[in-house]
């Protein structure tokens, strides 16, 4: 594995090379590893980095290594320690290359090969869609954050680089990455407290999927920026004059809000650029807390302030550690101007977050120390290990703790508790504690009795009423948006619906026993779990209970010899067993029965589907997936929600609503067409349209159940630049 030769360029060649002295510069200041020592230990990750990336090149033309020079860089300019920037120049050998973690390990140490192994994408595992395979890719990197919080750091820097030269690959490819990019890291970003990360991820993603906005955006701020800045500094010299009376020597900036920004800002207020006043802001930088308040006290004797738009995270910080007042006024020339006022080293964990908090003496600061500044981390990641080992399940999880805003409500004691914006009652419960959570009967906000979806505001004093035999709803999944309540409910519910199962198959079994007279060979039915795969008892009893083994296959298993009068005696039976399987409420509602039975179009309901039932006022039942959004809430009409159950006849077809999105291409609608009539599945109807080079078509294929258009959406993934393939609703 070692080539001398490549040690010792150097000294063959006179000096190290130029791309490696510039990242041994950026790095070699404030390390208490001695220069010579680092500069050795540096070169030697460049080298090893360098010489198994030789040959290979990127789309660019460019040598493949100059990529992992880029990541290193960067890292260097957050100033992480010498071995994430080492980890940078190596992230891709084991995934490239045929180093393996082992040897990594050998040549450097455990640390550095970890770091890599955390950025190493999975392989050698078969995943049914691509969809499933980045979620398995996200999951071992997030999990990885368990033991070093520096994986997710470096994964940022080479994402950076990875877009800036993002126009080298097929447009499909493009937009892909860059709405992984603008949907997850660059809220994870946010999250973790790197702003400066959040904002140029968002303008690199910006920039790929609407480029033509981007540029008249970039247009506007060039032609508009000489003006723009005279108006900021008609501003900053007055304050600095009257932070001179008190001593205070600040510095003060106009800043530019990102393109993305800016952008979100004309769409969501559907105004034009030139109606956009907080284009800029002015950030005050002081060395002391106590300087920031007297700072506040200037500008607002100088200009007149907005009340609702004062916000101090200085006393209470946001949960990824961001600290600063803003404050809003009103300016000379009738428009308003935001404000932002911190110390140096609150600028410097504003801009790059948990990275900022990493400091290199060792002995001084752990990874676990710098875990322990993000709580909402480390519960998500603690309930990632314990809970959802399906990757699907962990990028749900994962995207409703990437939440873009908090609010800060009260206990009754004056305890805050920070939650993201759109809480219920229900996740301040859980907040509060899980046992709180899970026996939550009612809650009071403001001393007022509320419904348990009631979005929550900053300042409110909540008071959660407890019940002891109360236990979490279904409901309650469709308004929570914390994973810690959300994870809580489902594995609840998860749990409650596999010992339901058990008694209603146990149920099921005995009843049809005793009808057929042979009640006495119970036991040898028991035991039959064996003989169909089943691992114990339970969980083949839960099989029957809901509906995937059916009596007659275990009878005919057990007895393959049965009479004809036994044959006939199942329709005697039939009856019972419909009774055991109807839901106790039945579909009766006050006395009222007959009712007419619709299939929700917002949701289509197929076989396999868990459904509810909604009684409407006009006598009928709609049938709805139990996700469907549509469903009245819970605390609203919970009356009229009834359970029902599948009990169609063989060859019955629904509807069901694909949306697939790919790379536009002559005979795409013909592989697609060609792939659903393979198998065997009708289609109703089909919309095409295409943007560019990218083609959504709509497809309405007649189904028979889930399993059937679950093999359809897998199969249809392998269709030639087919990027996503989803069921929809109408």
């Amino acid at each position: 594995m070692d080539n001398p030769i490549y040690r010792l360029a150097p000294q063959l060649f006179g000096d190290y090379p130029k791309p490696f002295l510039k990242l041994y510069d950026e790095i070699s200041i404030g390390q208490d590893t001695e220069k010579n020592n680092l500069k050795e230990r540096l070169w030697k990750a460049y080298e090893f980095g360098n010489r198994y990336h030789e040959g290979q090149k990127r789309l660019s033309g460019e040598p493949y290594f100059n990529h992992c020079i880029e990541v290193a860089q960067t890292l260097a300019s957050w100033n992480m320690d010498y071995k994430t920037i080492m980890a940078g120049l190596l992230h891709d050998v084991v995934e490239d290359t045929n180093i393996t973690v082992e040897d990594l390990e050998k040549e450097f140490d455990k640390d550095i090969a970890n770091l890599v192994d955390g950025l190493t994408k999975i392989s050698g595992i078969e995943f049914s869609s691509r969809k499933e395979k980045q979620a398995g890719n996200f999951m071992k990197m997030l999990l990885s954050v368990a033991k070093d919080i520096r994986v997710v750091i470096i994964k940022f820097a080479d994402r950076i680089h990875n877009m800036k030269t993002i126009e080298y690959l097929s447009k499909i490819k493009q937009r892909r990455i860059a709405l992984e990019t603008r949907d997850v890291y660059s809220p994870l970003a946010h999250r973790l407290g790197m702003s400066s990360v959040k904002s140029e991820l968002d303008d690199l993603a910006f920039k790929t999927l609407n480029k033509e906005d981007y540029d008249s955006i970039d247009s506007k701020l060039k032609t508009t920026n000489r003006q723009r800045k005279k108006l900021i500094n008609s501003y900053i010299g007055p304050i600095k004059a009257g932070l001179d009376k008190y001593n205070i020597k600040p510095d003060i900036y106009g800043r530019s809000k990102s393109y993305y920004s800016i952008y979100g800002k004309m769409i969501n207020r559907n105004k034009d650029f030139e109606d956009i006043y907080d284009i800029y802001a002015i950030r005050i930088i002081v060395h002391k807390i106590e300087e920031c308040y007297s700072a506040l006290g200037v500008v607002h004797s100088l200009h007149t302030p907005v009340q609702e738009r004062f916000k101090d995270f200085i006393a209470t910080p946001k949960s990824n550690g961001y600290q600063s007042i803003h404050t809003t006024i009103i300016g000379t020339d009738g428009k308003m101007l935001e404000i932002q006022i911190r110390t140096e080293e609150m600028d410097k964990t504003a801009e790059i977050g948990i990275a900022s908090h990493w400091i290199y003496k060792e002995g001084r600061k752990t990874t676990n120390d710098i875990g322990a500044d993000i709580k909402w981390l480390r519960e998500l990641i603690e309930i990632l290990k314990n809970e959802s080992s399906d990757p699907k399940e962990f990028m749900d999880l994962l995207k409703i703790d990437l939440f873009d805003g908090e609010i800060y409500v009260f206990t009754p004691a004056g305890d805050l508790i920070q939650l993201p914006i759109g809480s219920t009652p229900v996740d301040f419960a859980f907040q509060v504690h899980t046992q709180v959570g899970m026996h939550c009967l009612g809650a009071k906000v403001n001393h007022q009795l509320v419904t348990l979806n009631e979005e929550l505001k900053s300042g409110d004093v909540v008071e959660i009423i407890t019940g002891k035999k109360q236990t979490p709803s279904i409901n309650w999944q469709k308004f929570v948006v914390t994973s810690k309540a959300r994870n809580a409910i489902s594995k609840y519910i998860k749990n409650t619906s596999i010992s339901e199962s058990i008694k209603l198959g146990k149920e099921i079994l005995f009843k049809t026993l005793r009808r057929l007279k042979i009640y006495n060979q119970k036991q040898k039915y028991l035991d039959a779990y064996s003989s169909f795969g089943f691992s114990n008892e339970n969980t083949y009893l839960s099989a029957i209970g809901h509906g995937k083994l059916a009596f007659r296959e275990i009878h005919n298993r057990i007895s393959p010899d049965q009479t004809e009068r036994e044959s006939s005696t199942y329709k005697k039976i039939g009856d019972a067993i419909e009774n055991v399987l109807r839901p106790k409420d039945g579909i009766l509602l006050d006395g009222i029965n007959n009712l007419m039975i619709k299939y929700g179009k917002c949701c289509n309901p197929i076989p396999g589907d868990d459904v509810t039932g909604f009684v409407t006022r006009g006598r009928g039942l709609t049938v709805h997936r139990t996700t469907c959004h549509s469903l009245p809430l819970v605390t609203q009409e919970e009356e009229r929600l009834v359970p029902v159950d599948w009990n169609i006849p063989r060859g019955t077809t629904f509807n069901s609503r694909l949306k697939i999105v790919g790379m536009d291409y002559k005979g795409l609608l013909k592989n697609l067409s060609e792939c659903i009539g393979g198998q065997n599945i009708n289609i109703n109807s089909v919309d095409i349209k295409v943007n560019g080079a990218i083609a959504t078509a709509y497809f309405i294929v007649q189904i028979k159940n889930k399993r059937q258009l679950d093999r359809l959406i897998k199969k249809l993934s392998f269709v030639k630049n087919v990027d996503n393939v989803e069921r929809v609703g109408r």
